[in-house]
């Protein structure tokens, strides 16, 4: 009996310790508001996906999200809908150490499921398995301009690419709606618990749309033209529809656009999931 406990002991050791024990890294791309059915094509790109995720030791690890993100971040078909597509991913590859890229409001349905973990049976595991998460121009302090298309003004008709005409997910982003739920559902803003996963922000700080200048029609000179306009409703720091107050109001900066991107060019809302200026690279290399 003795010799048979310290075989099974020994082989419980070796297969701990086997170079084929099976250990996987992985990364998720997390959409902004939205109902998506095809994010890589259309809401991230090609180019973005496939230069961040060769920054992981296996490039062929990963899932691009698609849920319907116009409801709240509670929701089973935004959270619920988050975590089943992780679970089934992390399954699927036997992820142990997943990194998350969240844009916008993704940035708040990842910090739902990491700030409630006995909300879901499936959330425990999600939290486990990750490593970090990059919140690229996250909307954790809400924004205005929430506040003025569900007032039903003029802005319904400027951002309704960009914010779907006052769904909940809009709602849910209104300043004072994101505050209350800073302060009673969710982590890692000032005075409330930390998030039990590193969340870096990357933060957009202005927006370019000159004619004559070619950065401005990086990922669309007509978002450009957009979001300069509703900068007039935010205030000095902003990527024209998140001011930098927001995007930073919960875990920490990582860094402020102009810090490190090509040419210290500044990243508007658009173009803070595109390959713009490095940051796709910055992104890649970083983790």
């Amino acid at each position: 009996m003795k010799i048979f406990n310290q075989f099974t002991l020994t082989l419980l050791v070796l297969v701990a310790i086997s170079p084929f024990a099976h250990s996987a890294t992985g990364i998720a791309f997390i959409h902004g508001t939205g109902h998506q059915t095809d994010a890589l094509s259309d809401y991230w790109s090609r180019e973005f996906v496939d230069t961040v995720r060769q920054g992981i030791t296996e490039p062929d690890n990963y899932v691009v999200v698609n849920c319907d993100f116009d409801q709240y971040m509670w929701q089973e078909s935004a959270a619920g809908c988050l975590a089943e597509q992780l679970s089934s991913f992390i399954n699927t590859k036997q992820i142990d150490s997943l990194t998350m890229i969240t844009h916008s409001n993704g940035g708040n349905v990842v910090r739902w499921i990491l700030s409630n973990p006995t909300w879901d049976s499936r959330y425990p595991k999600i939290i486990n398995v990750t490593e970090r998460v990059v919140a690229l121009a996250p909307s954790s302090g809400g924004t205005p301009l929430a506040d003025a298309v569900n007032q039903g003004n003029v802005f319904e008709t400027s951002l309704g690419w960009l914010l779907g005409y006052g769904s909940d997910a809009v709602k849910q982003q209104q300043v004072s709606w994101m505050q209350y739920y800073n302060n009673t559902w969710l982590h890692g803003t000032s005075g409330r618990p930390s998030l039990s996963r590193p969340f870096e922000v990357v933060v957009g700080s202005d927006v370019d749309s000159a004619i004559w200048d070619g950065d401005s029609y990086c990922a669309g000179y007509q978002y450009q033209v957009a979001l300069e306009t509703t900068q007039n409703w935010l205030d000095d720091c902003s990527d024209g529809f998140l001011e930098c107050s927001s995007q930073s109001a919960a875990g920490t900066v990582w860094f402020t656009d102009k810090q490190r991107t090509a040419g210290k060019e500044p990243l508007s809302h658009q173009q803070s999931r595109r390959a713009c200026f490095n940051l796709h690279r910055l992104i890649r290399d970083h983790i």
